[in-house]
């Protein structure tokens, strides 16, 4: 397993309401969590895009991007994750979501994105459903 990070950490370790980190990780077969912490907003989501285009561009088909630290997410935010749908799934790749923040969750629901987008309370649940969706897309793939 890989893994990378990104953004300021406070000496404490704890996150303060404007703080902002990000990491990635390869768990293998195809599956990549991207977990965000703090507010993910029209300054921070130039780095989560980046961070999913660089695990679509390694190979991902699943990713599951973790919101359960996050305190705050915006339309720019939606439209980031959006446009990884939008790389995923003509490979038959999916993007799924881990938050159990009532708050942002009913950002998804009100968009009506929680139609678009699998969505778990927590990333544990997330990666086994992008687990069995990749070891589903393998059972059916051609053999040559």
């Amino acid at each position: 397993m890989s893994t990378s990070a990104f953004g300021p950490s406070s000496p404490q370790g704890r996150l303060s309401r404007l703080e902002f980190k990000l990491a990635t990780a390869d768990l293998g077969n195809g599956v990549s969590t991207v977990s965000v912490a703090g507010e993910v907003d029209l300054a921070t989501a130039p780095e989560l895009k980046e961070a999913l285009t660089e695990v679509v561009n390694n190979g991902a088909r699943g990713v599951l991007v973790d919101l359960s630290n996050a305190t705050f997410i915006d339309s720019t935010t939606l439209g980031v994750l959006m446009g990884a749908v939008k790389r995923l799934r003509p490979t038959g790749g999916e993007l799924a979501i881990a938050c159990n923040d009532p708050n942002i969750r009913k950002i998804f629901e009100i968009t009506l994105l929680d139609r678009v987008f699998a969505i778990f309370d927590t990333p544990g649940a997330g990666i086994e459903h992008l687990q069995e969706l990749g070891a589903a897309t393998a059972d059916v793939s051609p053999r040559g």
